[in-house]
């Protein structure tokens, strides 16, 4: 039998019975990174009590999920296998739904365990009063393919959820301020934790808020609808004050029709 388990995105108290239950009594627990699986499972012993794990912990993550399941026979599934992420639950921007389409097609029991996930904390931490939502998950990494992407969330007019890294997280910002540097945002960190960090306000608020934060560790951003698409709406002073790449830039100030995207370059480049 299978079991996806989530585990805490965060606050160790999160843990419930049913999953520490499936994880102490799991032969095999297959983890998206052994040493945090390992490190998690020390923790929950020391926290309520519990014998030292005994299970076999096997890799398997985006890279070799694939390969993994291609190599399995049906009996692997005779033993208790727990499947578990580096925290929140299985399957949300993380390997899980192969193993579960694989029980399908075979005919295998399995369960999936009820739990945390970042992405619906932070839905609800936004306070957006709307019912509906759509999950971008991580933006493609390419920046064409992400304004392509975001486009299409966007258009939906569903509040729009998105997980991203610190490293991108201002360039994201700054493709909202361009959209509309007054549109409502939510963005949150270290969900449950000690530390946890949320800000709402408009996206040029939250932008500014941040180029002064520290913003290490991956980000849940939660964008309130868009009714209509929207156009650029800043204005000439506050897109120089944009700390974006000069052709980036000029492509942006050249949307103001005063002068070309060369025209602003060059402009850029001399300053």
């Amino acid at each position: 039998m299978l079991q996806l388990v989530p585990t805490p995105i965060g606050n160790l108290s999160d843990i419930s019975q049913r999953s520490l239950d499936a994880l102490f009594g799991a032969s095999i627990i297959l983890c998206e990174d052994t040493r945090i699986t390992h490190k998690l499972l020390t923790l929950l012993a020391q926290r309520y009590d519990h014998p030292k794990y005994n299970a076999k912990l096997v890799s398997l993550h985006s890279h070799n999920e694939a390969d993994f399941i291609a190599k399995l026979t049906p009996d692997f599934f005779d033993a208790a296998i727990v499947y578990v992420s580096d925290a929140g639950m299985p399957g949300i921007s993380d390997p899980g739904q192969l193993l579960v389409d694989y029980c399908l097609q075979h005919d295998i029991a399995y369960e999936v365990l009820a739990g945390a996930s970042a992405l619906l904390v932070a839905f609800v931490a936004s306070g957006f009063n709307q019912t509906q939502f759509v999950f971008g998950g991580f933006l493609p990494h390419k920046q064409e393919n992400r304004r392509t992407a975001l486009a299409k969330l966007i258009d939906t007019q569903l509040t729009v959820i998105l997980y991203e890294a610190p490293h991108r997280l201002l360039e994201l910002l700054e493709a909202l301020v361009a959209l509309d540097s007054h549109h409502p945002i939510f963005v949150a960190k270290e969900l449950s934790k000690l530390h946890e960090t949320k800000f709402r306000g408009t996206a040029i608020e939250v932008f500014n808020t941040l180029k002064t934060t520290s913003i290490k560790g991956e980000w849940v951003v939660v964008l309130s609808p868009f009714v209509k698409t929207k156009t650029l709406q800043l204005g000439e002073e506050e897109l120089l004050k944009l700390s974006l790449p000069p052709k980036e830039k000029a492509k942006l100030l050249a949307q103001l029709g005063t002068k070309s995207a060369k025209e602003w370059y060059e402009e850029l480049c001399n300053a």
